[in-house]
């Protein structure tokens, strides 16, 4: 009896053994495993294809063509330090020469080069190394801290270069590589994926009329990977990588890049005008969530709320009124006040666009011509940013009451121009230039106008010091 039990689970494994066989040769061994597993198991098939197609995916190809497109920037700049003493008798703070280094993206096979603007802000020399290691001296065509970007441009010809993109249509969950320079180290690949898209992170130093529309991914950026390349598989240019998110400066899971739809009509208007064509719709707004939607009385959570509107501007001029919710751009849906910010960026003043939205929970569409900075349709020129390096505000009556004077314009921002090269400092408040009296930014814009090359500038320092700057704009 014992024999006749033990014959029989010999039979058993061996029938078993047999099958087990039969079956791995069946689904593993032949070449349309994926069309037998899902014709037998619909989610084991799919796991399988997963987990080949996840195998597959090759950063070779675009690490190639992306590393000879991106390069190695060190810049030199003077420093403040902190001076009070100095600075009450100087009007200014003791500066000390400083290095940088950071990165950039060759646009072009003619020399173009895409950077952070802080990565060269206040430099007075810039170097550009290539990936072959040769060296050139870099010219600033033109810089815009609102996006932290700069165009650079090299003397050389038949370069490599990385093609835009199209960061409209990159996905969350999306593969990307960065290629930079962190810590030195050059041509330097990692990668990962589309974290997020439209994510603002609160760049406030920016200024007023900062942009912040961050594709967000987890390759890792670090000092260094400034001003370098977010490129998709494909090795095409998505975005410009920026900032990281992190207590300790450096990589700690999040990183942020400039998406190349801000960037390619950043590089434009800096190529065409020196200077940013900045289009302003006119209007405040605010984010629609589960709260704010109930407060407001709306019938959905979508869209931008308009919380206010500037008088005479573009969107008042169309008839877009406060409690609107605006739910798309020329036909691109907005849901968030940075993805409005992104679409309109993308235009400039006197351009057309059509502004769908919701009023008493009815949609309607409005046509709306985009308005300057100064609330008109025109280009601007660059002859006051571009030509003197610098950023103005006008000056609060605060202010005017504090220092005893009529009128002026604060210097707010500065990259590399005539100011810098002549000393002056942010915080530098204008009084008069070839002794006509400045009252306003266009005030600035005129003398340089008239000023037949050369200009004589007066002017006071936050401490109360009076400091007067000579120099010619041809030199």
């Amino acid at each position: 009896m014992k024999t006749k039990n033990i014959i029989s689970t010999v039979l058993i494994a061996l029938v078993a053994s047999f099958l087990s066989v039969s079956v791995y040769h069946y689904f593993f061994a032949n070449d349309d495993v994926g069309e037998k597993l899902n014709s037998n198991n619909e989610n084991f098939g799919q796991l399988v294809s997963n987990k080949f197609s996840h195998e597959s995916v090759d950063f070779t190809h675009a690490a190639e063509k992306a590393v000879h497109g991106v390069v190695h920037i060190k810049t030199s700049y003077v420093n403040e330090q902190d001076n009070s003493l100095y600075q009450f008798f100087y009007g200014r703070s003791p500066s000390v020469p400083s290095i940088g280094s950071g990165s950039g993206v060759i646009i072009s096979d003619d020399g173009f080069i895409v950077t952070n603007n802080h990565v060269v802000e206040r430099s007075n020399d810039i170097q550009v190394v290539l990936n072959d290691k040769r060296s050139f001296k870099a010219k600033v065509i033109g810089a815009d801290p609102s996006t932290d970007l700069a165009l650079l441009k090299i003397d050389a010809k038949k370069l490599s270069y990385i093609s835009f993109g199209n960061s409209d249509i990159i996905k969350i969950g999306e593969w990307v590589l960065a290629v930079g320079n962190p810590f030195n180290l050059t041509s330097t690949v990692t990668a990962g994926i589309v974290s997020a898209k439209a994510r603002n992170i609160n760049l406030s130093s920016r200024g007023q009329y900062s942009i912040e529309s961050f594709i967000q991914t987890d390759a890792a950026v670090n000092p260094g990977n400034s001003g370098g390349a977010l490129v998709n598989i494909n090795g095409e240019l998505v975005g410009i990588n920026t900032a990281i998110a992190s207590k300790t400066g450096s990589y700690s899971g999040y990183s942020f890049a400039i998406p190349v739809s801000i960037v390619k009509k950043v590089v434009a208007d800096l190529k065409e005008y020196g200077i940013v064509q900045r289009a302003l719709i006119g209007v405040s707004i605010g984010e629609i969530n589960a709260e704010n939607a109930k407060r407001w009385n709306l019938d959905k959570i979508e869209g931008v709320y308009v919380s206010g509107i500037v008088e005479d501007g573009a969107a008042h001029k169309a008839g877009i009124e406060k409690g609107d919710v605006i739910l798309k751009i020329n036909e691109i849906a907005v849901n968030k006040v940075s993805e409005l910010q992104e679409q309109v960026s993308m235009f400039r003043p006197g351009d057309k666009i059509i502004v769908t939205l919701k009023r008493n929970n009815k949609t309607k569409k409005i046509k709306v011509v985009l308005q300057n900075q100064r609330g008109t349709t025109k280009t601007v020129a660059a002859d006051m940013q571009g030509r003197l390096g610098a950023r103005f505000e006008e000056i609060s009556q605060e202010e005017k009451n504090r220092y005893g004077i009529n009128g002026g314009v604060k210097v707010v921002d500065l990259f590399p121009g005539k100011l810098m090269e002549r000393g002056v400092q942010k915080g530098y408040m204008i009084i008069s230039i070839n002794r006509i009296p400045i009252s306003s930014v266009d005030d600035v814009e005129k003398a340089i106008k008239n000023a037949n090359g050369a200009i004589y500038m007066k002017g006071i320092y936050p401490n109360g010091v009076v400091e007067y700057y000579a120099f010619g704009l041809e030199e």
